[in-house]
């Protein structure tokens, strides 16, 4: 009889097009103004019964989840704040804290049901917090922060360069097809993955929500600037070559002067092998009274003479050199 009796109750519920056991709400979001009353509803089907369970649960924006209403009354937290009428959830008074989402969750002895109502505390944006860098060298990844953790809802950022506001993306607009930022409106980053000298100017950041006036931080100048090598005397062709290439690696990167390096040693070897391999070969004298004799060849006085220009010119070489990296270079 009364598995009969409770098909029946479904036959009817079925024909007739009417749900059981459901909870409702009138406002799945509501909006309130900080400091202001909020109501929520949680409307349970009459099937439910008169002696219906009622309990409140609410889900903060950090996912954790604490009773408002329990056993059909407030908890400690909100003692004094919020009251529970019959499909009413009353706050007197709401904070930024409160922003997240309540359940309301009805049950009897046989049946439970609930619903979710999610809650906006209105709160007007704060003056940002930027951080901008006065001075940046070209090529470097560059990154300007923005952030306003007051505001509710979350805010979102607008860009602006010398009082021009930065479009999001740079590419559709003919003014600023040679720009290679990028912009993050949720959370107010702007990067720039290699900052050219165009990217010189005055910037500041706007912070903007549905709740109150837009705010803007206080506008900072960034200088790119070129990069450069520290400057040191260049009196020989070896130095000349070496400081140019360190000059070339100083404009690229920090890796390039490291490769410049290695080229400049590699370069001294190479000349060290040259010599050996001369000395080795017979073109370099080792005696001094066979250099100041006269009974040598022409050829062979020839190549000793340019056996003491390649060893006098290493040794310059060698000496410059040591006086520029004193901690690489030993005569």
């Amino acid at each position: 009889m009364f598995v009969s009796g409770l098909v029946s109750v479904f036959l009817f519920f079925h024909a007739t097009g009417v749900e059981a056991f459901i909870v409702t709400t009138k406002n799945a979001n509501v909006r309130a103004k900080e400091n202001e009353g909020a109501d929520l509803s949680c409307i349970p089907s009459a099937d439910f019964g008169a002696d219906a369970r009622v309990e409140w649960k609410f889900r903060d924006m950090k996912g954790s989840t604490t009773y408002v209403i329990f056993d059909g009354k407030p908890t400690t937290l909100y003692e004094g704040r919020a009251t529970k009428f019959d499909g009413v959830l009353r706050f007197s008074k709401v904070t930024r804290k409160d922003n997240g989402q309540y359940q309301c969750e009805v049950s009897n002895k046989q049946y439970v049901g609930d619903v979710k109502v999610n809650l906006t505390v209105l709160v007007p944006p704060s003056v940002p917090m930027c951080r901008i860098p006065t001075s940046v060298t070209t090529g470097s990844r560059v990154l300007l922060f923005c952030h306003d953790a007051e505001g509710s809802p979350s805010p979102t950022y607008k860009w602006y360069k010398d009082k021009i506001p930065l479009p999001e993306d740079p590419s559709q607009f003919p003014a600023f097809k040679n720009y290679t930022y990028k912009i993050n409106p949720l959370n107010g980053n702007l990067e720039f993955p290699s900052a050219l000298a165009i990217d010189t100017g005055d910037y500041s950041c706007e912070a903007m929500n549905d709740a109150g006036p837009v705010q803007r931080c206080q506008a900072v100048r960034m200088e790119v600037r070129h990069r450069q090598v520290s400057k040191v005397r260049v009196t020989s062709g070896l130095e000349r070559a070496v400081a140019f290439v360190l000059w070339s690696a100083g404009n690229i990167n920090t890796g390039g002067i490291v490769a410049g390096v290695i080229v400049a040693l590699l370069a001294l070897a190479l000349l060290c092998f040259g010599l050996w391999y001369a000395h080795c070969k017979g073109y370099m004298p080792t005696n001094p009274q066979w250099s100041t004799s006269q009974h040598r060849s022409p050829a062979r006085t020839k190549m000793g003479n340019s056996g003491r220009s390649l060893r006098s010119w290493y040794s310059q070489g060698v000496q410059h050199m040591s006086r520029i990296y004193p901690g690489v270079y030993r005569n």
